[in-house]
Parts: structure tokens; sequence; C-alpha cells
């Protein structure tokens, strides 16, 4: 049975301050679960309706269970329409050793704020085989439920810490590959590159702090008249030619 206490807590890990608080995230439908099923993270709590659990093909011996009504997991879900079952993780504590960045590329972001974005970005790693990202401490939170829900499971695949990227780039001897409108042309850098690939803010691009560390400069070239382009889409354009 669930309480008017789970349903307030759950409610408010929808806010940055309360999952620091509690050091806990919700993660919501059977694909994220299965995912999480497969990964180091720990689920507390597995709230689901009862055709959820009568149908689902998920081994869930071992997890602590709590049967819900519909109406209920509408009260604590994001969604309009809930996909059966929501899951109370406890946020993992992330730390970057060498065999972090054994590839040749990882990413780092600056002052990244749109959950969706970050999301998108996770999965778009995920699908290149790249396990690390580095935010900026001034980056949107990664346990966010919209950045959640945009990775599709890939968050318990990559491995994402805040911290400092020039002095992760420094201890870890990765070089800055900034993603600017003015630099070289990134079709022509085919598998030549090692380290991090940088992505700025939505609107004003990467910190002058962090572009002035860049050992190199490069430019998704601009065909037609758009002014801009999405951070993930350049991500996935970038970390494209790059690995090819």
């Amino acid at each position: 049975m669930i309480t008017k206490a789970d349903i307030k807590l759950i409610v408010s890990l929808q806010l940055k301050k309360q999952r620091q608080k509690y050091g806990q995230f919700v993660v919501e439908g059977e694909k994220s679960i299965a995912e999480l099923l497969k990964s180091p993270m720990k689920i507390d709590t597995i709230y689901a309706t009862s055709a959820w659990l009568k149908d689902t093909s998920l081994s869930l011996q071992g997890q602590k269970q709590i049967e819900i009504s519909e109406k209920e997991l509408l009260a604590i879900s994001v969604h309009q329409n809930p996909q059966g079952a929501l899951a109370v993780v406890n946020i993992p504590e992330q730390t970057l050793k060498p065999s972090d960045f054994s590839q040749n590329l990882s990413i780092a972001l600056d002052d990244l704020q749109d959950p969706g974005n970050l999301g998108a970005i996770i999965r778009i790693a995920d699908w290149y085989g790249i396990k690390t990202i580095v935010c900026s401490k001034t980056c949107t939170d990664v346990y966010n439920p919209k950045c959640i829900n945009s990775t599709m499971g890939s968050f318990a695949r990559v491995k994402v810490v805040y911290e400092d990227i020039i002095a992760i780039s420094e201890k870890f001897n990765q070089p800055i590959i900034a993603a600017t409108l003015n630099g070289k042309n990134v079709h022509s850098l085919k598998g030549q590159l090692k380290g991090l690939i940088l992505i700025g803010n939505e609107g004003h691009g990467i910190g002058e702090h962090l572009l002035n560390k860049a050992e190199h400069k490069i430019t998704i070239p601009r065909i037609g008249g758009a002014e801009s382009l999405n951070a993930a889409i350049s991500a996935a354009i970038i970390i494209d030619n790059l690995i090819g």
C-alpha cells in the first residue's frame, strides 16, 4: 500500500533540491526499469499497477514492490498517461577514473540548461559507445525526470559527472575539442582526434574561460540559412564525423 507520505516524497523528487536532499530520483516505464535492473544502480522501491505486475516479463525478484491503483500512479507520475510502473532509485556516487577515458572521445557540456537536450546527448553517447560525459556544475541535472525520460534507458549505461571541465582535462590528459561557429571544418578531421568534445550553452555557446583552453576548435559547416543547431544534433554530427 502506498501512503500519503510516499506520494508526497515521490512528487517532491521532481525538484532538484529534493532529489539532492533525499539522494533519490524517479524512473518511469518498463524499458527504463529494465535497464535499471541490468545496471549497478540500486532501486529503492517499484510502484506498479496490478495489470503491469501481472503482464511484465521483467524479473523483479529481490526488488521491493508496492502495488498501486492507476489513480495513485497518475498522482505520482509526471506523465498524463503513465506506463504502468515507476521506480524510486538511489542516486549513485559517481567518480572519474582513468579507465573512463580509455576511448578516443568523451563528451563535455558547458552550462547546458535543457534537460531534454542532456537526455538526448546521453542517448547519442550510448549509441556511439561513449561511456563518459563531464558536465560543468552549472548544467541541468541529469536526474531531472525530463532528462531521464529522454535518455530512453541510456542513463543506466553512460556515466555523467559534474566537475570542473578544465581540471578534468588536465588531470586525465584530455584535449578539449570545442564546437564553435568559426573553427576548422569537422568533416576534415575524421578519426584524427582524442579528447573531450565540448558543447556549450544553448543560447550563449561555450564560456570564454573554456574556449581559451580548447586545443581544437571545430565547426559544422552551414550551407543553408538556419541560425544554429540544437545542442544534441550538433553533438551527434560531430561525434559521427570524428569517430568515422
